[in-house]
């Protein structure tokens, strides 16, 4: 009944804090420098380095391309390959999304007709003796074509019905690349972009310039940091080097820059991002983009390295007859991508966080309680200063 009286007791107490004037040198130093922690952290990092005192609003985004460059192939070491390739031979497909992809290096095989003829011999399971090691109406793992059962004894492979002659899968891509002179093309790289919020638009074209300025500038990262024009090699390089933007150095040390030379072999995969961070308390014409590039496969990989596709044009002769000449292409695609927040002064984040900041202070009344309460030797007097038991008239008794 005891606990059960004082648990009631709880009901009709009541605590109000009291104020106790403590003059000690160490807990007051501990005080003003937890004080001077917390508005240091409130004031120098809250509102001044994280930008508290600023509403935000993120980055809308718009990205379109044009590469332009001619690329003449040497046709004595290449004889399947046209001679001449402009960009709507080396641009596949013509647009995308936010990326381009330019052809570096061709596998060609040329006049395809479809017919029957021997599976490739890298392809697993072409291999035959007999006819029953090839099941009519199947077809082979990554084959080129359906099987027709039968086995060609000449060549101990399965024969298809496919477009013949299928592909060599023994040859290896052209070294030096056969577009490797493409690292002199040039993308030009339209942005334009809105902060909704602060009705703001803008975009990575200079105002005040002319169309001769579009026809000679190109980027450098430097005095022509606003020419959006740019030349196929300095993005890799800049890829690899980190020389435009941010540094690269951990691509470098991990294997995932290049040289254009090397990646133009292969193909491989790279990133052009375009930051917007703009800060609209000051004037908008300072809201200006920043570039940067990486690359995002690695040259270090075993297997699957690069970045190739096939595709095929097909033609017809004189005599009605359809045949293609089939490209395996390895080519470099990159990927555009556009980040970024405009930052403006408004009094709500503001005075949150100096509100924040004002109720952080009660940390030192609540650190110095616990020091004078329990650790410094005179707690028992501190103690008694602490708490003050009154009883009033009324007070609900729980013990008889």
């Amino acid at each position: 009944m005891n606990y059960i009286r004082t648990g009631i007791s709880l009901f009709f107490e009541y605590d109000t804090p009291r104020i106790v004037h403590i003059q000690s040198k160490k807990v007051g130093v501990i005080n003003r420098f937890i004080q001077f922690c917390i508005i240091g952290y409130v004031i120098g990092y809250a509102i001044i380095f994280k930008k508290g005192y600023q509403d935000f609003d993120n980055v809308q985004s718009v990205v379109t391309t044009k590469v332009k460059g001619i690329v003449m192939v040497n046709t004595t070491v290449h004889p399947d390959i046209q001679p001449i390739w402009d960009v709507a031979d080396y641009i596949v497909p013509p647009q995308e999304n936010n990326a381009f992809f330019v052809i570096t290096n061709l596998i060609v095989t040329p006049n395809q007709s479809i017919g029957i003829c021997p599976e490739d011999s890298t392809i697993h399971g072409s291999n035959c003796t007999v006819d029953k090691d090839c099941p009519a109406g199947t077809s082979l793992p990554v084959g080129n074509g359906v099987l027709t059962g039968k086995c060609d004894p000449d060549v101990s492979r399965c024969e298809i019905h496919a477009w013949c002659p299928v592909e060599n899968g023994t040859t290896k891509a052209p070294k030096p690349a056969v577009l490797e002179e493409s690292k002199k093309f040039t993308v030009f790289i339209k942005n334009n972009i809105e902060f909704p919020k602060y009705s703001v638009k803008r975009r990575n074209l200079p105002d005040n310039v002319s169309n001769d300025y579009l026809q000679s500038c190109r980027y450098d990262g430097g005095a022509n940091s606003r020419c959006p024009i740019f030349t196929l090699q300095s993005i890799v390089e800049g890829a690899n080097s980190g020389s435009y933007g941010e540094v690269a150095m951990e691509d470098i040390v991990s294997g995932t820059g290049s040289r254009y030379d090397e990646l133009s072999g292969q193909g491989g995969v790279i990133q052009i991002r375009i930051k917007w961070n703009c800060n609209l308390d000051l004037s908008v014409d300072k809201c200006l983009p920043e570039y940067s590039f990486r690359r995002l496969d690695s040259s270090t990989y075993k297997i699957s390295k690069g970045y190739n596709f096939r595709y095929s044009r097909n033609f017809k002769d004189a005599n009605g007859t359809e045949f293609r000449t089939l490209y395996k292409a390895y080519g470099i695609k990159f990927v555009i991508s556009v980040s970024g927040q405009a930052r403006k002064f408004a009094p709500v984040p503001f005075f949150t966080n100096v509100g924040s900041g004002l109720a952080l202070l009660s940390i030192a009344t609540i650190i110095c309680d616990i020091v004078v309460l329990y650790i410094l030797k005179a707690r028992a007097l501190y103690k008694e200063k602490k708490y003050l038991q009154v009883v009033g008239d009324d007070a609900y008794k729980v013990l008889d």
